[in-house]
């Protein structure tokens, strides 16, 4: 297993996330051992100009992790309930990120941050060199589907319809 480095993640988020797809997933928890699980879905959110993207009312306390260059994770509280883990993507100053929405074993982005235990302390991490959090690749290859993005009823058109939602095919 080969750790993603930031070549990867310097790639636009329409790029990277079909390839994340099939990746895994690894934890280190604070008792030493380790939790891997491949990634089944995944949504981009690209730029200002998408309504369905938190950087969509520009750089704020919150979204400013979203201006680094790609490689970083951006963990947030959604609903006041679930930590979402999310990967920045690109260049710096160009937010966009791909959430994280499935796991084998694990289907919902809440469910699988909290299976991982990932929350707030895990923002703005660098992915690349964490040994907290990062992500591995197997060269495992796989087919996908794509779908409309979940839960983003508030956006606009056509991002609340655009399909940057990937699922590995089953």
């Amino acid at each position: 297993m080969e750790r993603l480095d930031s070549k990867f993640y310097m790639q636009d988020a329409l790029v990277v996330a079909p390839q994340l797809l099939g990746k895994f997933l690894v934890r280190k928890l604070d008792d030493g051992s380790i939790i891997r699980y491949r990634i089944t879905e995944t949504e981009a959110y690209v730029g200002e100009e998408d309504s369905a993207c938190h950087a969509r009312f520009g750089k704020t306390k919150r979204t400013a992790i979203l201006y680094e260059k790609g490689g970083y994770a951006y963990v947030y509280l959604c609903y006041g309930i679930h930590y979402l883990f999310n990967v920045v993507t690109g260049d710096e100053d160009n937010p966009q990120a791909i959430l994280i929405r499935a796991v084998e074993g694990y289907e919902g982005p809440g469910k699988l941050t909290k299976s991982l235990k990932i929350d707030k302390h895990l923002n703005g991490v660098d992915l690349t060199t964490s040994n907290q959090v990062w992500i591995e690749d197997d060269n495992f290859k796989t087919d996908y589907i794509t779908k409309k993005r979940v839960g983003i009823d508030y956006a606009s058109e056509p991002y609340k319809s655009i399909e940057w939602r990937f699922m590995m095919k089953k």
